[in-house]
């Protein structure tokens, strides 16, 4: 241990940070210390790589390598199959500095915010025990679809980046709790973010968005949602532009808002898949259904008796628009939506 001179370490813990160090080398570490570490900081050095010898810790479950000079990771940190919190903030990793059997490691906690990532690596998309995800403050521009393949994901951070769209994939992460994607470029929510049903806290600051969807009414957890630093408009064109529905959609508008009963017996399956993809119109004054055909329209709903947020709502047909006023000065849309409880929703940050 000599040489390591300011090396600090209390147990199963070797802190090797802060030291300056531009190479390590492992080899005066005896085998009992390194079987016996489980925690290895390594952080704010001047590493350029790691050393092989990071293998030799076979008994590591947290490596912190954050603030050194790394531009890519060892094949060797693949040995390492206890380690389960990887944090490698502010260095000068992207995509291409992961070794091709990352993927195989049980990590739970993995934090490469502050790099040079352009896309998260498929790798990561591979770490199926993965409970948090940090990407921020990198060059992310979009969310690959295969994000969905991390179900048990909790956390997911990619604030301060580029991304401009959200794919409909990331509604179908059943434990994601805290979701932070401010600072982009975000136009739009999916509706589908409905199926988050675990969420309790949402951060979409500094974002383009000029509306949410209504759906998001329905995350029953959502106790923190962020919102300043968006262009929400308040006024908005009433004339919609408008599809008018097919012969097709006709006919099963007629046979869902009338309840009419049907079976296989009465018509091809393809038929019946599509009468079970109805959606019902959110106007309370309205019994109607659509399909593919519908208006769009913005809708102020109060949160918590304080702020008046605009809410995309999807109407069966033009004559739906006139009980939905879009003056954000009148109350007398809410019929459909009440404010949401103070228990509901605890903030909601727009300024």
């Amino acid at each position: 241990m000599e040489v390591f001179e300011g090396a600090s370490g209390v147990e199963d813990v070797l802190d090797l940070s802060h030291l300056n160090f531009n190479s390590l080398n492992f080899n005066s570490i005896g085998d009992k210390r390194r079987r016996d570490t489980k925690q290895l900081h390594l952080s704010h050095n001047r590493l350029m790589v790691l050393p092989d010898s990071i293998q030799w810790f076979t008994n590591l479950e947290f490596l912190d390598i954050s603030s050194n000079g790394l531009s890519v990771i060892c094949e060797d940190i693949t040995r390492l199959t206890k380690l389960k919190t990887l944090i490698a903030k502010n260095n000068r990793l992207d995509e291409f500095a992961m070794p091709k059997e990352f993927g195989t490691l049980q990590l739970e906690v993995l934090n490469f915010s502050g790099n040079r990532f352009e896309e998260i690596p498929a790798q990561f998309l591979e770490l199926q025990r993965l409970q948090s995800l940090s990407l921020g403050g990198n060059r992310l521009k979009s969310i690959p679809a295969e994000i969905e393949k991390l179900t048990s994901l909790e956390m997911l951070y990619l604030g301060g980046n580029m991304i401009s769209a959200i794919p409909v994939e990331l509604a179908n992460l059943p434990l994601l709790t805290y979701l932070v994607l401010c600072d982009n470029r975000i136009q739009s929510i999916p509706p589908q973010f409905t199926r988050l049903h675990s969420l309790r806290s949402l951060s979409l600051h500094n974002n383009l968005l000029t509306y949410l969807p209504r759906e998001i009414l329905s995350l029953v957890q959502l106790q923190e949602l962020s919102l300043r630093g968006n262009p929400l408009v308040v006024r908005f064109v009433k004339d919609m532009t408008y599809d008018p529905p097919s012969l097709l959609e006709l006919s099963g508008r007629t046979i869902k808002s009338r309840n009419l009963l049907y079976s296989e017996e009465d018509m091809p399956c393809h038929l019946i898949r599509y009468l079970n993809l109805a959606s019902k119109c959110p106007n309370p004054k309205c019994a109607g259904v659509y399909f593919d055909s519908c208006v769009r329209h913005i809708k102020f709903v109060d949160f918590c008796g304080k702020y008046r947020l605009p809410l995309m709502h999807y109407l069966c047909s033009p004559e739906c628009t006139s009980p939905c006023s879009s003056n954000p000065q009148s109350d007398a849309d809410s019929d459909d939506d009440q404010s949401v409880p103070v228990d509901r929703l605890q903030r909601v940050l727009l300024g």
